[in-house]
């Protein structure tokens, strides 16, 4: 494929050149070829337009992952419009309050969490369009009804011969123009919407084709959450524009239904979160190893070699066959499976980013890792440590370039609070870079959690709601460290003690605070189970929690 400095005209070139390809699967379910893409993308453009939508105006998209899914969102920037994608497993009130901050003119979403919204409460929206074959699910407005009635009317109209690569012109983009909108989060009191600019899609696609670089017709298995900025990016985007046929797993996925997909799809390059592949390693290879027969095979010289060639074969089977590297994303792999994994030779490597950069700062390949890094600074971002000796003595990373956003949505002190005026951001992660430019990160200062399916968990919004309930003095959310929340509370000993509440009382009272919390969050950011504290927590000067010294050793 031709390189290309505008992002649009990657999308417009791949629909040209790849137009009788398969684009995308719903697993199990429909395909959309690129030609198929492209008249969606038409005859979304064609509503845009009737309902007086202009470049710049917010489009929400909020459903689980699925092809239309991503013919709304290319689409929606096709057009110049801005997308604001939002995780469907936001509680109802949370969608709501995110479709109002971002002024969105028109939601494209599923239906059943339309049913829980209040559509008197947004009065921005013009209307509301199914994800499934964006039908109106509502309007506000006469025009957007009756170009929905009217659209292959209208389509015709437009294109009175036949529609074809030739038709396909798209919105041609600069490079700090805002195309997307990513909250952080769906909670009102925490909500940070990261402006990404053209120039930061374009920049980590840009680096992915160079990096990554696949043929025309190459299947990719895409199984991370669209609305976040990791899958969205390397799953969804980067093989949109290389022609590659994207097999979408259209509900959170069990590990039969990844199994199944990497053996029909064989793909290439597979990109994931560390829970995926260290549940795999650690359920059907580590048991393995831990019979005696084969404890002592491994200490025999030759037989060693050729015991854990035959088991990176069979983990390679694992994977479809076919696969050249995975690429691990989102947190640290887990020390033992890493070491593993470089022992038999396997082709992985860990990538580190931020929904702020779009979300690439670091990687390298498979063929030029480093155990416990995440790889080199990527092209077009430059990097520096608030240290004096940032090989050994590790500090802040911060960041600048292409990659990184223009700031939060109508939040100018958050954005101050993490960008200087030359643009540095602060990636709040604690980090060390060594002689040879790999990075390597020692701390997660912002204690972002990563949940089973690659959504960010922040243990503060929990903690919030969790201190609100009864007889909760404090609270600190923690990762089990086998994908499970467990609550650390310290009650309020001094009111229960008078009350003269006994031991088995106050754990049945936290049961119901969990039951309650719970009940207002999403189901990959729930409470499994609590521990109460004697003593308070360890406080810092400034009265922060010491949460190093919780987490899980």
């Amino acid at each position: 494929m031709k390189a290309r400095d505008c992002l649009n005209l990657y999308f417009q070139d791949a629909v040209k050149e790849y137009w009788e390809l398969p684009a995308f699967t719903d697993f199990g379910g429909i395909t959309l070829t690129y030609k198929d893409v492209a008249r969606k993308i038409a005859k979304l453009h064609l509503l845009y337009e009737a309902a007086g939508i202009r470049p710049g105006d917010k489009v929400v998209l909020c459903s689980k992952n699925n092809s239309m899914w991503c013919v709304a969102f290319i689409g929606t920037l096709a057009y110049g419009a801005v997308i604001v994608p939002i995780l469907p497993d936001f509680k109802s009130d949370n969608i709501q309050h995110l479709i109002n901050h971002s002024e969105a003119k028109l939601a494209i979403i599923d239906e059943n969490i339309w049913e829980d919204l209040n559509p008197e409460s947004m009065p921005t929206l013009l209307g509301a369009l199914s994800v499934k074959d964006y039908s109106l699910i509502v309007s506000n407005d006469e025009k957007l009804t009756y170009a929905r009635g009217h659209l292959n009317e209208l389509f015709g109209q437009r294109y009175p011969d036949r529609f074809t690569p030739n038709d396909v012109v798209y919105h041609i983009d600069s490079k700090d123009e805002l195309c997307l909108i990513s909250y952080t989060s769906g909670s009102t009191g925490f909500s940070k919407g990261v402006m990404l600019p053209y120039r930061s899609l374009w920049s980590n696609v840009q680096f992915c084709l160079e990096n990554l670089p696949t043929n025309p017709g190459d299947g990719v298995v895409c199984m991370l959450p669209l609305a976040h900025m990791y899958g969205l990016t390397i799953d969804m985007l980067r093989p949109f524009v290389s022609g590659n046929h994207i097999h979408i797993l259209t509900r959170t996925p069990s590990p039969r239904i990844i199994m199944e997909a990497f053996a029909k799809v064989k793909p290439r390059y597979i990109v994931t979160v560390p829970l995926i592949i260290e549940k795999i390693i650690r359920t059907r290879v580590f048991p393995m190893l831990e019979k005696p027969l084969m404890k002592l095979m491994l200490m025999v010289p030759f037989v060693d070699e050729r015991l854990l060639s035959k088991i990176k074969d069979r983990l390679t089977e694992t994977f479809g066959g076919n696969v050249e590297e995975i690429v691990i994303g989102g947190a640290g792999l887990n020390r033992d499976v890493e070491q593993f994994l470089r022992r038999i030779g396997f082709p992985y490597t860990v990538g580190y980013g931020m929904t702020e950069c779009g979300p690439l700062i670091s990687y390298s390949p498979a063929t030029d890792n480093r155990m416990a890094s995440c790889g080199r600074i990527v092209d077009r971002v430059e990097a520096r440590i608030d240290s004096p000796d940032p090989a050994n003595k590790p500090g802040i990373l911060y960041v600048k370039g292409e990659n990184v956003m223009l700031g939060y949505y109508k939040n100018p002190e958050a954005t101050e609070g993490c960008m200087d005026a030359d643009g540095w951001l602060s990636t709040g992660d604690i980090c060390n870079l060594d002689h040879d430019g790999y990075l390597y990160i020692r701390g997660r200062d912002k204690n972002m959690i990563l949940g089973p399916s690659g959504q960010n968990i922040y243990p503060e919004e929990i903690e919030d709601k969790l201190n609100n309930l009864p007889y909760v003095a404090e609270s600190l959310i923690i990762d089990s460290g086998e994908g499970r929340l467990v609550a650390l509370i310290y009650p309020d000993i001094e009111s229960l003690t008078s009350q003269g509440m006994s031991e088995e009382a106050i754990n049945g009272l936290m049961e119901e605070n969990i039951k309650t919390l719970n009940s207002n969050l999403p189901a990959y950011s729930q409470v499994q189970r609590f521990n109460l504290m004697n003593e308070e927590f360890e406080k810092t000067p400034k009265r922060s929690i010491k949460r190093y010294l919780y987490q899980p050793k």
